[in-house]
């Protein structure tokens, strides 16, 4: 920490730091616990903000929620579900490589808290529709992606067929990660890849 001239700690504005820090904060606690259960306070002491700061960035909590499913889980789907798609040799390969990727991260913490995506969008897509548009422009961009991969590794395949076939691994994500956290294991998850290595072309 900086210091000023008689060499007392200074404090340091950095704004943007604190705002990315009120985020990461917030996405943690909707994550454990839930958007509902977790109290703009909650979010305050965890972040070791202050209630001015909170709220200068996100004036409420509907701010700070649809900013946690923008920035924050839009970047862990791209990260954790789609990158690797795209950098695989062939999309069924990067597919089985990012179910075995969380099954691996998942059975390394010995705990499983869920889908960020899907938690977020099954408790709020109905309460709000601005909460369901986010979550939903989520998975339609993941939709998509994976659409235009299964069409770049095979132009034979209809578009309509690229797309079912997307809906399928991350109906098969959604449903095995839900299945994950209610008997906290992994095991739904290696067993939805054993199958999709059987399905995808």
């Amino acid at each position: 920490m900086a210091k000023d001239s008689i060499g007392k700690p200074k404090r340091v504005n950095d704004p943007q730091g604190m705002r990315s820090r009120i985020l990461d904060v917030a996405a943690d606690l909707f994550q454990r616990r839930g958007y509902h259960s977790t109290s703009v306070q909650d979010v305050v002491q965890a972040a070791g903000a202050t209630g001015g700061a909170l709220h200068h960035h996100f004036p409420t909590k509907k701010a700070l929620g649809l900013a946690v499913i923008e920035e924050r889980v839009a970047r862990e789907v791209n990260a954790t579900a789609i990158e690797p798609v795209l950098r695989a040799d062939r999309p069924k390969t990067g597919v089985l490589a990012f179910f075995s990727a969380v099954a691996g991260e998942l059975e390394r913490h010995q705990a499983v808290t869920g889908c960020p995506l899907n938690n977020l969008a099954i408790e709020l897509s109905l309460a709000d529709p601005d909460f369901r548009h986010a979550s939903n422009a989520i998975f339609e961009r993941w939709v998509g992606v994976l659409a235009q991969r299964f069409q770049d590794d095979d132009p034979a395949l209809a578009p309509r067929q690229a797309g079912a076939l997307a809906t399928l691994v991350i109906a098969a994500y959604s449903g095995a990660m839900a299945m994950a956290k209610a008997s906290q294991s992994a095991l739904p998850l290696r067993d939805c890849a054993v199958q999709l290595e059987k399905l995808l072309p």
